[in-house]
C-alpha cells in the first residue's frame, strides 16, 4: 500500500434506501480532501465469512443522471439490492470519477466517443490512462469494517489482482451482468475485448 494515503473516518449515520436500511459511513483522505464513502449492511451482527463487496468508482453521469451510455447505475443498483438480499454487505464507493481522470476530462472523453472512438482510445487521445484508479483506500476502510474476507461483486479480474496485490483476502468473484443496452453495447465490448472485462452472460454479436 502506498504509505501516502492517509484514509481516516470522519462520520457514519443510518441510511434509508429504496433497497432497504443501510448503514453510510465517511472517509476523507487527508493528503488530497478526497471523500470517500462506505455503504455497509448487517455488520453489527456476527459476520458471515466471507463478506459480499462491491468496489464501485464514482460515475455522476450513470449514478445520478440514469445515463444509458454505461452500466455504473445498473451495477451500483444491482449490488445494492444483492447485499440487502443477503443480509449482509459492503459498498465502498470510490471518489473516482471516470476511471480516475476526473468528470470534465470524462465529459471531453465522452465528445471524443462521440465521435467514434472507443473508450480506451479516447482517455489515449487525451494523454490520459486508459484506467488512472487506485484502490489503497480500500485496505483502511475495509479494515475499519473489520471485514478480513470478500466476494467481490465485479466483472473486472484485474480489480481482483489489485485487490490481492495490496493483501485484500479476495476469495470469490461475483459476476455483476446488467444494464446492457443499445446505446453501451460498444461500451461493454470494448471492456471485454480491451480490458478484461467478464461478461459470460452476453453476446455481442
Amino acid at each position: 500500500m502506498d504509505e501516502s494515503v492517509t484514509i481516516e473516518f470522519v462520520a457514519k449515520s443510518k441510511l434509508p434506501t429504496a433497497f432497504g436500511d443501510f448503514e453510510i459511513i465517511a472517509f476523507q483522505d487527508l493528503s488530497t480532501g478526497e471523500e470517500h464513502v462506505a455503504l455497509s449492511k448487517g455488520l453489527d451482527t456476527i459476520l458471515m465469512k466471507p463478506i459480499l463487496v462491491r468496489i464501485h468508482s464514482e460515475c455522476l453521469t450513470g449514478d445520478a443522471f440514469s445515463s444509458l451510455k454505461c452500466d455504473c447505475g445498473p451495477q451500483l443498483h444491482s449490488a445494492m439490492k444483492m447485499i440487502s438480499d443477503e443480509g449482509q454487505g459492503v459498498i465502498l464507493y470510490l471518489r473516482q470519477e471516470g476511471r480516475g481522470i476526473g468528470l470534465t476530462n470524462k465529459i471531453r472523453a465522452y465528445a471524443l466517443q462521440d465521435q467514434g472512438h472507443d473508450t480506451v482510445d479516447a482517455n489515449l487521445l487525451l494523454n490520459l490512462p486508459a484506467d488512472a484508479r487506485h484502490y489503497d483506500m480500500c485496505i483502511i476502510m475495509l479494515d475499519y469494517l473489520k471485514v478480513k474476507e470478500v466476494r467481490l461483486i465485479t466483472n473486472n479480474p484485474l480489480k481482483v489482482n489489485s485487490l490481492k496485490h495490496l493483501g485484500i483476502n479476495v476469495v470469490d468473484r461475483v459476476s455483476i451482468t446488467v444494464g446492457l443496452n443499445i446505446f453501451n453495447k460498444d461500451y461493454l465490448q470494448t471492456k471485454q475485448e480491451r480490458m478484461s472485462h467478464m461478461y459470460e452472460e452476453i453476446d455481442f454479436k
